[in-house]
């Protein structure tokens, strides 16, 4: 396979093993595509930065003025909301000095971008409105420096940007799940109940997880109650997603510890998908879970080789999250004790890569979502740049 951007200091040899065509020929990435923190400067540059980022939902910006700085892969980004309510990204940098327009992980509102250095003036558009005592400077123009601008879209209420400015059009990077999706329709959705963790191992072993219930019988009995894990399937997709879904008892109602809701079923899904719960990655960053009555997400941030920052979010209908007596704990609740479990079995995996015992392994064909994110990775790092996943087979259903 020809390198046409800088390659990761992973060998073509132990990569090429992950892209055997056959399942059972095919092995599991090598420890250092988790452990090298050259490794991760490289995913930060050629997987984050040139990828749809999920950096939070709508209402985070929500207003018009709020102003919000986030950081993908190793790049500053403030966002903006418009007097007419669009939302704007750019990078977080002063075009005088590049002093930052506001600290990373704040936010504000304020009906102008102002920096506190200098105090250059801009739109909530990004334009240049006033260089502060700017002077002796010969055909100095303000139309001329604008804030750098980067793409920004908003897709079911969740906001992304993508911080090269020259990943694929969002509606091919997303493809055909949109119109899954689009039934239980969260743009309106409140986020009810928001959880974060930090945990002690790589952002890749927490995507791995998420996309197989082989473990399932191991170390969640919960949710084996509620979803047996032989019922797993897959969704054809098209773009940068995997996933599939878990079948509902059928004494269960939900994903939540007695299988009731404390909610209301999501009123656009069929018979069918009030049936089932619905994992999916979307690459790189954001897992979203469609169940009968709510959606969660769990939102990634790689910190280190070894540590990954979550933000798990439970989101309900509008109407159903105002009532006065609401409480969406049966799902957080139940997702609390499961997230638990998964977290501490993708800690112990880094944890037994660090040993000289790790060896790549082979995959069960219930892993056949982990072997396709596998190999989507393994041919970014020969090529240098994010293709798409493969298919997978296992149950696989039409995504319609």
């Amino acid at each position: 396979m020809t390198t046409v951007l800088p390659p990761t200091p992973l060998t073509t040899s132990a990569l090429d093993v992950v892209l055997e065509e056959r399942l059972s020929d095919a092995r599991t990435l090598p420890a250092d595509a988790y452990l090298s923190p050259e490794i991760l400067d490289w995913e930060r540059k050629h997987l984050l930065e040139a990828a749809w980022v999920c950096v939070g939902r709508s209402s985070d910006v929500g207003a018009p003025g709020d102003q919000r700085a986030v950081r993908v892969g190793t790049q500053g980004i403030l966002l903006t909301r418009d007097d007419a309510g669009v939302i704007h990204a750019f990078y977080n940098a002063c075009r005088h000095r590049g002093h930052e327009l506001l600290p990373a992980d704040t936010c504000t509102n304020k009906k102008l971008i102002q920096c506190t250095y200098h105090s250059w003036v801009y739109g909530l558009d990004g334009g240049l409105r006033s260089a502060t005592q700017f002077m002796d400077t010969e055909n100095f123009s303000k139309e001329e420096w604008p804030l750098i601008g980067l793409r920004a879209v908003e897709w079911f209420g969740w906001i992304f940007v993508n911080a090269s400015n020259d990943a694929p059009d969002f509606s091919e990077w997303v493809g055909n799940l949109t119109d899954v999706v689009a039934p239980w329709d969260p743009t309106d959705m409140v986020v009810a109940k928001s959880h974060t963790y930090t945990l002690q191992t790589n952002w890749k072993t927490v995507i791995e997880n998420y996309l197989e219930c082989y473990h399932c019988p191991s170390i969640h009995p919960e949710l084996c109650r509620v979803s047996p894990p032989e019922s797993a399937m897959s969704l054809h997709q098209t773009g940068m997603w995997l996933g599939g879904g878990l079948e509902l008892r059928k004494d269960a109602d939900t994903n939540s510890l007695d299988g009731r809701s404390g909610g209301e079923r999501i009123s656009g899904i069929s018979d069918e998908q009030a049936r089932w719960a619905y994992y999916f990655m979307l690459a790189p960053n954001l897992l979203l879970t469609l169940q009968p009555d709510y959606v969660m997400t769990h939102r990634l941030v790689p910190l280190a080789p070894g540590q990954t920052w979550v933000e798990c979010s439970w989101l309900f209908p509008r109407d159903v999250a105002e009532r006065p007596d609401f409480d969406p704990s049966f799902a957080a609740s139940f997702w609390d004790v499961t997230n638990l479990q998964d977290f501490g079995a993708c800690e112990s995996v880094y944890q037994g890569m660090l040993t000289n015992g790790y060896r790549p392994g082979p995959f069960d064909e219930r892993e056949d979502g982990v072997r396709a994110f596998q190999a989507q990775l393994a041919t970014a790092y020969l090529t240098g740049r994010w293709e798409k996943p493969l298919a997978i087979t296992l149950g696989a259903r039409d995504a319609s």
